[in-house]
Formats: C-alpha cells, structure tokens, sequence
C-alpha cells in the first residue's frame, strides 16, 4: 500500500448502520448511506458452513458479502443463533438451519449480543419463524425488541421511510413472554452444551458477549473490534476497532477485553467477520493499541466545525498506515471501499465520546 493521503472526501459508499434505540439521537449525524445487495444481484456469498465443532457461519449477506455474520450453535438435539443482521439476512438464516438438518422447531434460543440493527435488526422476523424460541438481550437492550417503536422511528427518521425499509425491511415486536433479559453470568443450556453470557460494555452499553465452553471460544458482536477478510496478510488478522455512537467507552473496551483474554479463549467469533484463531492475546494487543491511537487523535483533534472531517481524515491515515505496515493486499482504494463506514462512524462515535468528557457548566 502507499501513503494515506487525505480521506475527508473519499469515504467508500460501502457502509453498515450500527443506531438503535435509546443511541438514535445522534443518528441525524450519519454521513453513510448503506445500500443493501439487492435483489438478483451478481454478488456471491458462501455458503453456511462449520467453521468449529457445532458453529457454523453464516454470511448474513448485509450490505456486501464478508460485512456481517450470523452463527448457529448445535448442542445435542437444540440449536441457537447468536446475531440475526437485518429482517433481509432472515431466510438465509432459515437456509443455514435446513442445510444443517436443524428444523426451525429445534431453535430453542435466539441470542443478540447488542440491538445495533446489523445485529438484531432481523430478530423479530426470526422470531417468527422459530415457534420454540427464546430471545434472549441484555436487559438495557431487550425493551428495544419488545417495541421496537423508538428504534424504527428513529432510524426510519435518519434515511427517509425508503431506504430505511429498503436496509432493514419490517422489524416487528417480539412478545415479551418470549424474550428473556441475561445478567452477567446468565447460561444457556443447549442440550449440555453450555453458553455463559457476560456483561461487555465499552462499545455500547448494553453488549453481551456469549462464551462457549465447547470451543474454548467467545461470540463478541463488537466488542473485540472488527477484522475483514480482505485485509489478511501473511501476519494473520487485521484487527481494528468499531467505536460506532453513542455510548462509546474506551476504558471500559479494555476491561471487556481484558475480561475475555483472561477466560484464555481459543477463538473470537466476530460478527464483523468470521472467526478469529490461534493468538487471541496478539489480536487483542493489535486492537488495544489501535484503540489507544483512536483515543489519542480524538483528544487531538481541534474543536469546531472542522473537527469531524479532520478526525476522519487522522482515522483513515491510522487506517492505512497500520494496514501497509500489515502487509494488507489492499490499494487505498481497496481500503477506504471496505472500511470507508467503519471510519465514519468510528470517527462519530469519539466525537460523542469527547463531547461526554468536556466539563459540565
């Protein structure tokens, strides 16, 4: 890769939107307009497949290939779902349990690490299809998919009626009987395969993050950052932090992580994208130290009507320096299409944050 140059300007149109519930009044500040694969488009998504012993990945097909997964669990003769995308990712969903063999029936549990909509955007329409199901939240999230009212509007306020239904489609209410709020420590009992939730805050506060004994592996949604396939190098993973609105909390980001690096996991299960495995504690440092250097070009930046373009603008050149020194088969053109949202938002998400820091008065 060459030198970074600026980006203020060059954001890709490749985006993911990552508002909901009580996060959307910062929404109106979303500078990306994701459009979703469309209808007999010539775009490929791998099929579902078993990435670790009874977890099987599936391309939720949001926005582009490779952008969002969702996972199925097996465990004796019952089957979770962690992450649902968008109300469109549904029937590929249904696809992934048939070709595994597992009716809709034998779902006993739907689980959402947070209720951004490229997570839970499609967990009402799941719901619909999986008669024997509980959802399962956090308890700050979970009132958000039993109305789901204040997320619609405020979303649907940001794109216009159009393009909201055209990104997410219908997101309908999921009785309260069939949801079921998860403290830290809550399990989940699939047939003895046993799945511990946690309390993960840092990237929202209302994100769990789902260990999984059987492979000694953690389901992170967005709380271990995001790392695209595109960007894998003879050094591994590209891991990069998603510091998305409103409530962005870079210590305790560290303490989420440094909480899942101390259950010793052999893998991170990332909705954005894929499995993570082998030298856990490497990637973590590669996301602390990306992190640090978000935190530290946010306080750098100057304060004004400028200060959004410039802080992008020093994300982007994070973004690419650290990708060249990676070794990423990635142009820059290659780069800013595949993580041109990413910095948006992330470049959102520190303003709200820094604006949380500033003196009361």
């Amino acid at each position: 890769m060459k030198g970074a140059g600026s980006l203020a300007q060059r954001a890709g149109d490749a985006s993911r939107a990552s508002l909901a519930g009580a996060e959307l009044p910062c929404a109106r500040r979303a500078g990306r307009d994701p459009r979703p694969l469309q209808p007999g488009a010539a775009v490929h998504l791998d099929p579902p497949r078993e990435i670790a012993p009874g977890v099987v990945l599936v391309d939720a097909g949001y926005v582009r290939p490779k952008l969002a997964a969702c996972y199925v669990l097996r465990g004796g003769a019952s089957a979770a779902v962690v992450d649902t995308a968008a109300s469109s990712s549904v029937p590929r969903i249904l696809a992934a349990l048939a070709a595994f063999g597992i009716a809709p029936a034998d779902v006993s549990h739907v689980i959402v690490t947070h209720v951004h909509l490229d997570h839970a955007g499609g967990a009402g329409k799941l719901m619909q299809a999986l008669p024997r199901a509980t959802l399962v939240a956090h308890p700050r999230g979970a009132r958000h998919l039993v109305d789901p009212s204040k997320l619609i509007a405020g979303t649907a306020e940001v794109y216009g009626e159009a393009r909201f239904r055209e990104l997410y489609g219908e997101i309908p209410p999921i009785a309260a009987a069939r949801v079921v709020e998860a403290p830290d420590g809550f399990e989940v009992d699939l047939g003895g395969r046993v799945l511990r939730l946690l309390d993960a805050p840092g990237h929202a506060k209302h994100h769990l993050a789902v260990h999984d004994a059987a492979t000694r592996g953690f389901f992170t949604g967005d709380a271990f950052g995001l790392s695209y396939r595109e960007a894998d190098s003879a050094k591994g993973p590209f891991v990069f932090p998603t510091t998305t609105p409103v409530q962005l909390d870079p210590p305790a980001l560290r303490g989420t992580v440094a909480r899942l690096l101390s259950e010793q996991p052999e893998r991170i299960y990332l909705t954005h994208f894929g499995m993570l495995e082998g030298d856990i504690p490497s990637a973590a440092r590669q996301l602390l130290a990306a992190l640090d250097e978000h935190v530290r070009l946010a306080r750098a930046a100057a304060p004004g009507p400028g200060r959004h373009a410039a802080l992008r603008d020093a994300l982007g050149d994070q973004l690419l320096r650290g990708l060249a020194a990676h070794g990423a088969p990635l142009s820059r053109e290659e780069a800013l299409a595949v993580f041109g949202a990413d910095l948006e938002l992330n470049a959102q998400g520190l303003e709200v944050w820094l604006d949380g820091q500033a003196p009361k008065g």
